[in-house]
C-alpha cells in the first residue's frame, strides 16, 4: 500500500456539487478490522443524506461517504483470523467507501458470491443487510404472507422483492412508471402498483391486507400503510423521503393489533451488524452462489464523478443500483 490515496469528500453540506476529489492517508486496521483495496463502491440514499448534512457518521467512522464496497483485503488488524491479504470480499462499511482504501470490521465482510464480479458484489452489503434485518429479522416475514414494498425499483426494493419471493411470500410493490413496474414484476412481484395511477391501499385491502409493509417514503404514506395492513400486520419504516412527522389515529393500531416499527442500520452496534452478516451468510449467500438472486444494476461512474452519480440517484429515474468504479 502507498501512504496516500484518492478519495471523494464532502466539502460542506449541500447538493451533489459539494462532493470533491481529495487525497487522504491510507487507513490502518485497528484490532478486529481489515483494510480493503476498493475496486467498486455502492452509492446509496444515506450517502446523499450525509452529504446534505442530515445523517452524521458515528463518532469513530470516517467522514468520507460510502457504506458498502467490494475489493481485496490488503491488511488485517490484531485478532482477525477469518480473512487474509488477497481475499476478495464485499463489506458493510461504517463510512469511507468513496476511496481507494477503506477499513471496516472483519465481521462485516462477506465472501464474493460464486460467479459474481466485484462490481455486482459491491451492491450487496448495504441493501442486503437492510432488507434482511428489517423484513425477516424485525418484520418476521413468513412464506405465504402478503408483503408490500414501496419503492420497488430502488436498490432496497429490488432486493426485497427477490428475497421475499425466494422465501415464499406473495409480493406486492409500488413504483412510479410502467418500466419500473415491469422490472418489479420480472423480479417476482405478483402485482406491481403504479402509485401515480392506482391506490395501493385499495389493492391490498382487496387481497386481504398486507401482513408486512416495508416503507421508505414516510410522511402521508404512514396512515395509508395502516389502512393497507391486515389484522395483526406489521409496518417497518426504514426511511422518510416525504418526512418523518405525520398525524396518526392509533385506534386502528390498537383495535387491529398492528405493529409499527423501524430501524436504521448505520447506528447499530458492530455486534448487531456482525449477527446480520452471519444470518446472511447462512440464509442468503447460498441463493447468491446459486444465481437464484442477484443485484439489479443501473449504472456506473468513475470515483471522481461521484457528484454525477448522486445527481442521477436523486433524479429518481434509476432502476436498481448505482456504483462507483474505484480501482
Amino acid at each position: 500500500m502507498t501512504e496516500t490515496m484518492q478519495a471523494v469528500e464532502i466539502t460542506q453540506s449541500g447538493g451533489p456539487e459539494v462532493l470533491q476529489p481529495t487525497t487522504r492517508p491510507v487507513p490502518e486496521p485497528r484490532p478486529g478490522e481489515v483494510v480493503m483495496r476498493v475496486a467498486w463502491a455502492g452509492v446509496n440514499r444515506p450517502d446523499a443524506l450525509q452529504r446534505a448534512g442530515l445523517y452524521a457518521p458515528p463518532p469513530s467512522a470516517s467522514d468520507l461517504p460510502g457504506l458498502e464496497a467490494a475489493g481485496e483485503v490488503v491488511a488485517i488488524g490484531e485478532g482477525v483470523a477469518e480473512w487474509a491479504p488477497g481475499d476478495a470480499v464485499c463489506a458493510l462499511l461504517p463510512g469511507g467507501g468513496y476511496a481507494e482504501y477503506v477499513a471496516t470490521p472483519a465481521a462485516h465482510c462477506l465472501p464474493v458470491p460464486s460467479g459474481m464480479g466485484l462490481r455486482e458484489a459491491a451492491c450487496l452489503p448495504e441493501t442486503f443487510f437492510t432488507v434482511w434485518s428489517n423484513v425477516f429479522m424485525r418484520g418476521g416475514l413468513s412464506a405465504g404472507e402478503r408483503f408490500l414494498v414501496h419503492g420497488g425499483s430502488s436498490g432496497i426494493g429490488t432486493t426485497a422483492i427477490q428475497l421475499a419471493h425466494a422465501f415464499g411470500a406473495r409480493v406486492f410493490a409500488t413504483a412510479g412508471s410502467e418500466a419500473k413496474c415491469a422490472a418489479c414484476s420480472e423480479l417476482g412481484a405478483e402485482r406491481a402498483i403504479n402509485y401515480r395511477e392506482e391506490d395501493f391501499v385499495e389493492i391490498l385491502k382487496a387481497e386481504g391486507g398486507a401482513d408486512l409493509i416495508l416503507d421508505m417514503v414516510g410522511g402521508p404514506y404512514l396512515p395509508r400503510n395502516i389502512k393497507a395492513l391486515a389484522d395483526d400486520g406489521r409496518l417497518v419504516n426504514i426511511a422518510f423521503l416525504q418526512g418523518p412527522k405525520v398525524e396518526v389515529n392509533f385506534m386502528p393500531v390498537m383495535m387491529r393489533r398492528l405493529t409499527l416499527t423501524g430501524s436504521t442500520l448505520r447506528p447499530q452496534s458492530d455486534l448487531a451488524k456482525a449477527r446480520i452478516a452471519e444470518a446472511l451468510r447462512e440464509h442468503v449467500w447460498p441463493l447468491l452462489d446459486a444465481g437464484r438472486i442477484a443485484p439489479v444494476m443501473d449504472s456506473e461512474y468513475p470515483l471522481a464523478e461521484a457528484a454525477q452519480a448522486h445527481a442521477h440517484m436523486e433524479a429518481g429515474d434509476h432502476i436498481g443500483k448505482i456504483v462507483l468504479k474505484v480501482g
